[in-house]
């Protein structure tokens, strides 16, 4: 069985339970993910009170832990091409646990600041991961649904995070809600190691003693025939040649390019959007309870949005899709400080905040692998998504600094949702290189 042939397979049946379960697995670490980004905003006004923190201050502990994505995706990233996709998972699954541990345990800005980046170092790393191993083992039926169902995860582990905030800051204090998060990523382990393959990809890329027994093993389980002698490859001598003549090609460093910028402004709107709505609520007036509930019902509709991609795709392009969502939350987060003062109103916006900016990044998430070939499909994916996370840090940063210029709100957040409308337009003009690439 040659190579393309056990690809087109893949793509072309129904999935098995193998397969099902394997991308189940991802769906979780993405919840663990999600839990762990989302914490920070819920615990900061509570933080904000004891520690007496400025805005400029909260600012840049919410960048810290999306500075420590960045450089997770773009120094741990690529040693999932190198040494495996699996192992990268496993052992950033390791350092998040060891982050929300030692984040519970903080007792001023600096030491909570460290413990965020290194938390941030496995998310950035482990997202490209897990959103490689799906893109591989997911039908061509079901690949934008399950790529949906991960982001909506995501938003899911976001919405336990508040939750748990609102049972346990008020019984145990902040630094619990980092222990369960603990928790739930230790628990998480040896399932990942029991439960999650390695990439089909990064086995058939390479040929040596054991890659016939392990290509041979996931060949079982995915109930396909097994291979007498290992199928045609590039050799490992011209494989890092290859790596690099790929990202030369022009039509991939154009849509590299054109994909990295489409996903750093969304970024930029999106973690501002995400980690200062609890406190922009509370400027607003309303109670730390509130403004958790706000945030948690903006990411409820979030999930929905996330999903919504994952249905939509199945019967319109991905990239219209996510456009439209795009420009229709700059629209919405520009009308955010009219209707401070107009509770049920402001509950609408912030639903659709959340269905139109998560749906948005799910599209992105789903986008992105398409454009890049098997052999630098996790590089490619955490260079488009480290990158643009080192611009997307910014927007919590630039955004306290706003409001400490004391700018009024209602210009804060036309500059913060101007990126959405620069993404939209990148997602749209990237579309012939997906489909060109795929």
């Amino acid at each position: 069985m040659q190579v393309e042939q056990i690809k087109q397979l893949i793509k072309q049946r129904k999935m098995n339970y193998f397969q099902i379960i394997a991308i189940s697995v991802c769906v979780l670490i993405s919840m663990v993910d999600g839990y762990d980004v989302m914490t920070i905003a819920f615990v900061a006004p509570t933080i904000a009170d004891l520690w007496s923190l400025s805005a400029p201050q909260l600012g840049f502990l919410f960048s810290a832990g999306l500075s420590g994505m960045v450089a997770g995706a773009l120094f741990i990233t690529p040693f999932a091409d190198k040494f495996g996709r699996r192992v990268v998972i496993m052992l950033c699954l390791l350092l998040l646990t060891i982050g929300m541990l030692a984040s519970a345990f903080c007792e001023n800005l600096t030491e909570l600041v460290l413990t965020r980046f290194f938390s941030g170092l496995a998310i950035g790393a482990i997202m490209p991961s897990i959103n490689t191993v799906i893109a591989e083992y997911a039908s061509d039926r079901s690949r934008s649904f399950a790529i949906g169902i991960m982001a909506a995860s995501y938003t899911s582990g976001s919405v336990i995070g508040g939750i748990s905030y609102l049972i346990l800051i008020k019984q145990l204090g902040w630094s619990y809600v980092f222990l369960l998060g603990s928790a739930f990523s230790c628990i998480l382990l040896p399932l990942a190691f029991w439960l999650l393959p390695e990439s089909l990809d990064f086995i058939l890329l390479r040929n040596n003693a054991n890659s016939l027994i392990k290509l041979n093993s996931l060949l079982a389980k995915l109930e396909l025939s097994t291979c007498a002698t290992f199928p045609e490859t590039a050799t490992k001598s011209n494989y890092v040649n290859k790596q690099f003549s790929l990202f030369l090609k022009p039509a991939i460093m154009k849509a590299t390019t054109l994909m990295t910028a489409s996903v750093a402004c969304m970024m930029l709107s999106f973690y501002f959007l995400i980690n200062w709505t609890p406190k922009i609520l509370v400027n607003f007036g309303y109670t730390k309870d509130v403004s958790v509930t706000g945030s948690l019902l903006m990411n409820i509709f979030g999930i929905m949005g996330g999903l919504s991609i994952g249905w939509l795709s199945q019967r319109y392009s991905v990239q219209k899709v996510c456009s439209i969502m795009a420009i229709t939350a700059f629209c919405v987060v520009i009308c955010f400080d009219v209707s401070s003062s107009i509770m049920s109103l402001l509950v609408i916006l912030i639903a659709l905040i959340g269905y139109t900016t998560f749906g948005a990044m799910a599209g992105l998430y789903a986008i992105a692998p398409n454009i890049f070939p098997p052999m630098i499909r996790a590089t490619g994916t955490g260079f488009v998504f480290g990158l643009a996370r080192l611009i997307g840090t910014l927007g919590p940063y630039i955004a306290g600094l706003l409001m400490a210029a004391k700018l009024p709100q209602s210009y804060c957040f036309l500059i913060m949702s101007l990126p959405l409308l620069v993404s939209a337009g990148g997602i749209i003009f990237v579309k012939p290189y997906s489909e060109r690439l795929h």
